[in-house]
């Protein structure tokens, strides 16, 4: 009897294509939301043959979308991606304090995180007034325009030196675009712990942000108190500063967090 074949190695490693699939998905963003077959091949470097076929079968289970000869993210993706906000404890704990930041102050209250070069609104308590600020969940705007902006690059950093390495976009004629006043503002922010901003991501909108820690003091995100500038003028956001610190405070001590500086308990 002759002895049994070992079977041929196909080389198709799971997780070797899991590795290329996430590589490809990594190539798009929000600069570069819509890409081709050569782009994708440049910035992932994988060959012809592999990027064809894996876009292939990525656009035929929705992961992908075909816009005529390019390719983006398929909304498909918006079905995983919206879960993301939900269900994490930490945001769990920190969405009443939200509220309760809301009711104090009449205004939106909102929680950023860091997200590559870019900030997300991952926790939101909204205003009642009729007139408001658009702001949702999932909402993704530029680390360098905005109080919570400012937070955010004020504790990170290698954020802050990757945010500089980048041309700062004009939003506004309040945008700051000067690489050394970005710094000047974000060193402030650090010495104040707290920054306030009018007009920088949208004219005639005011924001006041802070930052909360975790157990290591490492920044979390930022709480941020925002609205139209037309009811929160400069003198009634440094009125709230307290507010929004003690805010700050009590998301850092909920989630067993400390601040740099401060012994570990």
């Amino acid at each position: 009897m002759p002895a049994p074949q070992t079977p041929a190695k196909t080389g198709n490693n799971p997780l070797l294509v899991l590795a290329k699939i996430s590589a490809i998905l990594d190539a798009f963003s929000l600069t570069r939301p819509v890409l081709t077959l050569a782009g994708i091949r440049e910035v992932t470097g994988m060959p012809t043959s592999t990027v064809q076929r894996l876009v292939t079968n990525l656009t035929a289970q929705g992961f992908l979308d075909r816009e005529d000869d390019a390719y983006r993210i398929g909304l498909k993706m918006a079905y995983w991606a919206a879960p993301a906000t939900r269900g994490k404890e930490i945001l769990d704990v920190l969405n009443p304090l939200l509220k309760d930041l809301r009711d104090a102050t009449g205004e939106t209250a909102c929680f950023f995180k860091a997200e590559q070069r870019y900030r997300v609104c991952v926790g939101i308590a909204e205003t009642r007034h009729a007139l408001r600020r658009e702001m949702h969940l999932g909402k993704i705007m530029p680390l360098h325009a905005g109080s919570a902006g400012r937070v955010l690059l004020a504790w990170d950093a290698e954020l802050l030196d990757r945010v500089l390495k980048e041309p700062l976009e004009s939003i506004t004629e309040s945008t700051i675009t000067s690489s050394e006043d970005l710094q000047a503002v974000v060193k402030q922010t650090r010495t104040d712990g707290f920054a306030i901003t009018t007009d920088e991501r949208e004219t005639g909108a005011s924001g006041l942000s802070a930052p909360v820690f975790d157990s290591s003091a490492g920044l979390v995100g930022a709480v941020t108190i925002s609205g139209p500038t037309l009811r929160m003028p400069r003198e009634v956001c440094e009125g709230w500063v307290e507010t929004l610190l003690q805010t700050a405070e009590r998301m850092t001590r909920i989630i067993g967090g400390r601040f740099p500086g401060e012994a570990a308990s």
